[in-house]
């Protein structure tokens, strides 16, 4: 039977050009490497936490970003 497992949608709204390596390979981690690709992927801690270090680079579906002032 198969298990519904819970997913997270990201948009790549930023360019890697001129960001540091890290921040290049954590989008390609993730499976994205040109802008606007979207991926859905599976909803983990690790992630998460890759989100979290490119947080500046997507867009979370279903999350509100804070309004810039």
């Amino acid at each position: 039977m198969a298990e519904n497992k819970k997913t997270v949608k990201l948009k790549q709204i930023g360019s890697p050009i001129g960001r540091e390596d890290y921040q290049r390979a954590t989008l390609i981690g993730l499976g994205l490497n040109k802008m606007h690709r979207t991926v859905e992927l599976e909803d983990t801690a690790s992630v998460r936490g890759m989100i979290e270090r490119v947080r500046h680079l997507l867009e979370v579906e279903g999350e509100r970003r804070p309004a810039k002032h």
